[in-house]
């Protein structure tokens, strides 16, 4: 059975972060097809429509077998509705459900949902939520949430008062609610939370690269990578590498474990090429071609960035409406 335990400091979780828009099973299939070794989590999904079976959001919770680790996360703020959803989650057996406390999103926040919940007139809500939903099933129940809503000053008792009341691991974005996606993510606050609580800590925000893991790891248990996998799956097979092999790679600067380890611009086109186009494949299997192929424009645009003429080639590639339109496009394209 999956538990968030058997990570630690000495073997870090790299897991891909759960993103709106983008991590769907095709986007979660090619995270665990180049990182077998990644946790993977869907796009949060209302436990309202869940309650209500309705079969878009049930469309989207669907996913295929190698996905796992796969883990659910949900948003909401109806604490039976909540149960329900992880109830779902375990008959369906993905291996836990993550809350969403900590989107930003004004509309969002305007239902008292995500970043809301950590609001003090919420806080009994939360709590309530964490509770019921760890006596109601087997599967790990976490939180995912920022710092704080306007500062860091509530971190520690909120996340102890999360504990408390079962969350197997909390995972903390570096920012405020208030900052949204905007400015540097602090760490610091993560860090000492860490010291406070006896479940796993991770942390999120802004790790671009193995350099910038390195210096951000600490003394968590792991890392969610979010907007660092845009274009790059193979962020998460380095941090692994890097993870497994870390007394070999300290002996590195920032500037020659960046160079061991390049990004997607810089990653050549034919190892680049075939993941791209079985992604392609993937969307199309999971939503047909129209839609397929339509999500897919914003992840081509993404997989290109670095290449010889990309301006020309992304404006064909956003364009595209079929696979093979794509798969001719990349094709006839040639790396640096």
């Amino acid at each position: 059975m999956f538990t968030w335990s058997q990570f630690t400091n000495a073997n870090p979780a790299i897991v891909q972060s759960p993103m709106a828009g983008y991590t769907d099973s095709a986007y979660k299939q090619i995270a665990r097809m180049v990182a077998p070794e990644a946790v993977v989590v869907t796009e949060f999904v209302s436990t309202d429509a869940l309650y209500y079976d309705s079969p878009k959001s049930l469309r989207m919770i669907a996913f295929d077998e190698c996905e796992h680790p796969v883990i659910l996360q949900v948003f909401g703020k109806t604490p039976e509705r909540f149960v329900a959803a992880a109830k779902k989650a375990e008959a369906m057996g993905y291996d836990g459900i993550d809350i969403n406390m900590g989107c930003p999103a004004k509309k969002v926040i305007k239902s008292d949902h995500g970043s809301a919940l950590v609001k003090i007139k919420n806080r009994c809500v939360a709590m309530q939520i964490v509770s019921d939903m760890a006596r109601a099933v087997k599967i790990p129940v976490s939180v995912k949430t920022r710092i704080g809503w306007e500062n860091a000053d509530d971190l520690v008792d909120f996340c102890k008062e999360l504990e408390k009341n079962g969350c197997a691991a909390v995972t903390i974005h570096g920012r405020t609610t208030v900052q949204g996606y905007r400015g540097e993510a602090d760490w610091e606050p993560i860090y000492e939370l860490k010291k406070n609580l006896s479940i796993p800590v991770f942390g999120n925000g802004d790790i671009t690269s193995v350099s910038s893991f390195r210096s951000k790891l600490g003394n968590l248990d792991g890392v969610y990578v979010a907007r660092g996998t845009f274009g790059d799956p193979w962020i998460l097979q380095d941090l692994l590498e890097y993870s497994r092999n870390r007394t070999q790679y300290d002996q590195l600067s920032d500037e020659q474990l960046d160079e061991k380890f390049p990004r997607s611009e810089n990653i050549p086109w034919d190892k680049k090429l075939p993941v791209i186009l079985r992604h392609c494949e993937l969307a199309v299997k999971c939503k047909g071609e129209k839609l397929g192929m339509l999500e897919m424009r914003k992840h081509l645009a993404a997989y290109i960035k670095g290449l010889p003429g990309a301006r020309e080639l992304r404006e064909k590639l956003v364009r595209v409406e079929t696979y093979s339109e794509a798969g001719a496009l990349l094709l006839s394209t040639s790396g640096p």
